[in-house]
């Protein structure tokens, strides 16, 4: 589908220098532009693209001034890289623009579907679940019994939502991922066997909740496991029985969070972070990635290593974990020397 440049500049609220009738069909970026693409400029490091890009239409700051002629029709907005990030999202909403049932699909009796929802192939929605408005359920999602589906909602292909789950709106949650599953929780007797703990509990994702794929979210023992308002979550994370994280706290991927720990609000995650059971994690935290965390962190605390501590100690130990050889040397002839002139 092809948008003339004077349709962007609408949307954008933008003002147009050269010909308002341009077309563009894709997105690219500025160092890449082809005739029929749109791209932006918002770091100076990238001015020099302008000049040369086969772009057809720019989008740039209004501060810009060229310095020589530019071919491609420009478009100059208050902030070009959030308006460029803008259009990127009204694209995406147009790609993914999907409407009513496709054939085969099962819908239990008794589940409650909202109005303009699109239901792929192959879609199961059980017993007593409610499917709120204008949500996406995308071909081959598993929705058990009494799960609840806010408005505005997507969940993509292959997503397992155990039942009692219960999504708020705006939600993402990306192919592959697994809500409500069993926690891992086993009892061992006197030989070594181990019993399954019954896990009765649910998840409750709060609103505006981005899930990347592969990312599993284990229901409670009792109670409810919570992702609260604006989580987001990266790909392949483990979220274990009965855990909370805080209002627009962020994961980034493999990350592994153990039974029963809180996490506070506006927290930073880095990749491959471990946390053990049980642990309080305050407001505003940032642990580095690969970071093992076995004991409680304080508001707005940094940590860094394995275990986990002051991000600011971390850097300096480092320069010394690489000399540790070294430095043993060093210390072993110094124990020579000593012994010796002892001996003297």
């Amino acid at each position: 589908m092809k948008f003339t440049a004077n349709q962007i500049a609408e949307i954008l609220e933008g003002e147009i220098v050269g010909n308002p009738d341009t077309e563009v069909s894709v997105l690219s970026k500025i160092e890449e532009g082809q005739k029929g693409s749109l791209t932006f400029l918002s770091n100076p490091k990238y001015t020099s693209f302008i000049y040369t890009t086969e772009a057809s239409v720019v989008i740039v700051n209004k501060s810009f001034v060229p310095e020589k002629k530019i071919e491609a029709t420009l478009l100059k907005v208050d902030d070009a890289y959030k308006s460029f990030s803008k259009l990127l999202e009204f694209y995406n909403e147009y790609k993914r623009s999907k409407s009513g049932r496709e054939e085969p699909h099962f819908i239990s009796k008794s589940a409650k579907i909202g109005e303009d929802v699109y239901i792929g192939a192959f879609a199961y929605i059980g017993e007593n679940a409610v499917i709120g408005n204008n949500c996406k359920i995308y071909p081959n999602a598993y929705i058990g019994d009494d799960v609840v589906v806010g408005d505005n909602s997507t969940i993509f292909s292959g997503v397992q939502i155990y039942h009692e789950t219960k999504i708020g709106m705006n939600c993402i949650i990306n192919s592959g991922s697994v809500i409500g599953a069993d926690g891992f929780g086993f009892v061992p007797d006197e030989k070594r066997e181990y019993s399954k703990i019954p896990h009765i509990g649910n998840v409750i994702i709060e609103d505006n909740v981005d899930i990347g794929s592969c990312t599993t979210i284990d229901r409670a023992t009792l109670g409810s496991t919570f992702i609260r308002q604006g989580v987001k979550l990266d790909n392949q994370i483990q979220i274990a029985h009965n855990v909370e994280i805080g209002k627009n706290t962020v994961v980034a991927s493999q990350t592994g969070i153990a039974g029963s720990t809180k996490i506070g609000e506006g927290c930073q995650i880095g990749g491959q972070v471990g946390m053990k059971g049980h642990l309080t994690i305050g407001n505003n935290v940032k642990i580095q990635a690969q970071s093992g965390v076995g004991k409680n962190l304080k508001d707005t605390e940094v940590v860094y290593g394995s275990p986990a501590f002051t991000y600011s100690e971390y850097v300096k130990s480092y320069v010394y974990f690489k000399k540790l050889p070294k430095l043993a040397a060093t210390i072993d002839q110094l124990e020579k020397d000593i012994k010796k002139l002892k001996e003297e």
